[in-house]
């Protein structure tokens, strides 16, 4: 296969602040095309059917990475794993990433050696296997063997195409469900129901807002449990220092994720956001967050386990990040009958003038599933994961077995029993483990939350009555002190925003050699040492600082490789919209 020169830089890959497999976040999926035209909605009377009606059943093993994590999985041993094997014969031999680079290490191993699996969720390392030759393109397979697929992206499929200069299908996006309506917000700026309830509920918009509740909290109780409170705590190991430190600078300052980018909606001039001199003034923020003693000291040194471990404490009172990045730790808290603290979230802006964009949407564009051309049956693993893609496989991959998981009542309504609710929410690690729900979701295209399939039910478990139910006391009691019923309800909405017609551009793929990538790492690098740099600093050397960084990343060429990456923005529009530059 030719080498395609192409690639998504992998520390991009993970800063969809509402976007990642298996993850939580403001899930910002968009029910829209490019050209705003409706997504599928899934309601009509056209059944879901596998593409051979005869779909072969024997015994089949498919081997797989998946460049997430995934503590849960058990070896497709689950309900819904055994379900799975029994309607398919398929079994997956899984292997998925253990360390903190989301799976970057291990896949560009992979490219070297040649030795990949059957299939792949690479996430933004796909490129990498791309040139070196080892993705096969699926658009023939799609349209011989896939019609559930082609159902489900519909009118999207014109954004599953690779690039402008290469328009092959090397993945199907899986991370993210087609028509999406986010019913809940699981991101933001987080702070303990114990501190809210204690403080009255007191009003969180700004950034100084923020820091005023942990502050007068900490000031009332030093100590949680025998150990000193921790105001707040961020995560920088490893990639993480992109989810809790540096993305919330465009968060508040009211642009959306574009990644390591800030990109003009109306030029599609991109730059490094840390150039805008608004995003200074949030670090100078955690700077005298800093200096005040109210942000952990131990922010910039401390392990990913570290930090969950503190979450789990219960002593950390406010958090800046995603629900899927600190759960572990929070889900701790709620298997030890420990709900007060846990954490509400919060949409917190640098001032009133600016607007949170965590639901903008972004349409179709996400990470996914490849298939390698080590795979010796691409037809048998194709009519698979369109079986996934049916409305039986989405079912059963997010609502679980009927009659064990959930019931179906008179009105033909599917019903989580209270009891399997509770579990949902309060035994997070050991319900995935032995039920499976949830744990496929990559398996496949789907709809997202807030479509409805032919029976008039809901494809996922996510939508308002659902997440109400198994939200806990603590978190109701916060809710109803701020009049809202969902977290969502505090943030602004999707029809406040247009449609980026940009995409996700932290998915957009950049070239894997040349100059592009040299400058990429450098500027990383500066970035990860400077920006801890200038937030430990002295309040009066915060300027000097900062602007030594800015003066640094074009030293390094940063100029060069925003222009670089204009260019492909402006090329993916042309591609999804038809616009000449």
């Amino acid at each position: 296969m030719k080498s395609k020169g192409i690639k998504t830089a992998f520390t991009l890959m993970l800063l969809s602040s509402m976007l990642i497999a298996g993850c939580g976040g403001n899930n910002n999926a968009a029910n829209n095309t490019a050209d705003n035209t409706p997504a599928n909605t899934g309601n009509n009377t056209e059944t879901n059917q596998p593409a051979d009606d005869a779909m072969d059943t024997s015994p089949f093993t498919i081997s797989f990475f998946g460049a997430d994590a995934s503590p849960n999985w058990n070896n497709m041993q689950d309900d819904v794993g055994k379900a799975i094997t029994e309607k398919t014969g398929v079994t997956l031999e899984a292997e998925y990433d253990v360390g903190s680079g989301g799976g970057d290490q291990k896949i560009a191993m992979m490219a070297a050696s040649g030795d990949v699996p059957d299939l792949i969720f690479a996430k933004g390392s796909l490129s990498t296997l791309v040139d070196a030759g080892l993705i096969i393109d699926m658009t023939e397979l799609i349209d011989k063997y896939a019609p559930n697929l082609k159902k489900v992206y519909g009118e999207n499929m014109n954004r599953l195409k690779y690039s402008l200069d290469d328009q092959s299908i090397y993945q199907i996006p899986t991370n993210m469900g087609v028509g999406q309506s986010s019913f809940d917000a699981t991101g933001g700026f987080e702070i303990q129901h114990r501190v809210l309830k204690e403080l009255g509920y007191p009003e969180v918009k700004t950034l100084a807002d923020y820091e005023k509740v942990l502050k007068d909290y900490v000031a009332l109780h030093p100590e949680t449990d025998g150990q000193p409170t921790i105001p707040l705590t961020l995560n920088a190991d490893d990639w993480k220092i992109m989810i809790t430190v540096t993305n919330p600078a465009f968060i508040t300052t009211g642009a959306p994720d574009d990644g390591e980018y800030y990109v003009d909606p109306e030029t599609y001039e991109a730059q490094l956001h840390y150039k805008r001199p608004v995003e200074k003034e949030y670090f100078r923020w955690l700077n005298g967050m800093y200096n005040q003693g109210l942000l952990d000291k131990d922010t910039f040194v401390q392990k990913d386990d570290q930090y969950k471990a503190k979450v789990a404490s219960g002593r950390v009172l406010g958090l800046i990040s995603q629900e899927w990045e600190y759960q572990d730790g929070e889900n701790a808290l709620k298997a030890a009958g420990k709900d007060e603290y846990t954490y509400a979230h919060f949409p917190v802006t640098l001032s009133d003038e600016y607007k949170d964009h965590s639901f903008m949407q972004t349409g179709i564009d996400g990470y996914g599933l490849a298939i390698t051309t080590a795979a010796k049956d691409p037809v048998r693993i194709i009519k698979w994961l369109d079986w996934m893609s049916s409305d039986e496989g989405q079912i059963l991959r997010t609502w679980g077995i009927e009659g064990k998981h959930y019931t179906v009542d008179a009105d033909g309504k599917r019903v989580v029993p209270a009891e399997i609710q509770d579990r949902k929410a309060n035994d997070v690690a050991n319900f995935q483990k032995e039920t499976g729900i949830g744990q496929y979701l990559i398996f496949g295209a789907r709809y997202g939350d807030g479509v409805k399939d032919p029976t008039g039910n809901y494809y996922t478990t996510s939508f308002p009555e659902e997440i109400v139910a198994a939200y806990s006391d603590a978190e109701k009691e916060s809710l109803a002190g701020y009049g809202a019923t969902t977290w969502k309800d505090l943030f602004p909405k999707e029809d406040e925003f247009p449609v980026k017609e940009t995409g996700a551009l932290y998915n957009l793929p950049v070239p894997t050699d040349g100059q592009y990538q040299v400058i990429f790492k450098k500027t990383q690098d500066i970035i990860r040492k400077r920006i801890p740099e200038a937030i430990l600093s002295k309040p009066g050397d915060f300027d000097k600082v900062y602007d030594a960084f800015l003066a640094e990343l074009d030293k390094a060429g940063a100029q060069d490789m925003e222009k670089e990456f204009t260019e492909l923005v402006k090329k993916r529009v042309s591609l999804w919209t038809g616009k000449e530059f």
